[in-house]
């Protein structure tokens, strides 16, 4: 059983570093290629290729800005889950300490009383 779980977990270390990998190749090419549109040379282009350089720097302000926007509601959805997470460890903490007095009582007894 114990060889099992080491086994299922090395697959998933795998898998998450192939995951990590992968987004990075695919985060490297992206802004290799949001760099060279930026870096184009505005000057010697004809008038609709600086139309549609705008349309493309347009369009790629705006994914990113949704981009944004989801990492920040992820953000904040993990802010309130460790806020919530936090809660409920206090809210149990009393029922912790009322099962140690039990436990702490119940020694007691058996060590120390004698019918």
């Amino acid at each position: 059983m114990q060889q099992a779980i080491n086994q299922l977990g090395q697959v998933l270390q795998q898998v998450i570093t192939a995951l990590v990998k992968f987004f990075q190749l695919v985060w490297t090419w992206s802004f290799g290629q949001i760099v060279s549109v930026f870096q184009s040379d505005w000057q010697s282009l004809p008038v609709w290729k600086i139309v549609v350089l705008v349309a493309v720097c347009a369009a790629i302000v705006y994914v990113l800005y949704r981009v944004v926007m989801q990492l920040w509601g992820a953000a904040e959805a993990i802010l309130k889950a460790f806020i919530a997470l936090l809660g409920v460890l206090v809210s149990i903490l009393p029922y912790i300490v009322i099962a140690g007095a039990i436990a702490a009582g119940g020694g007691w007894v058996i060590q120390n009383v004698n019918f």
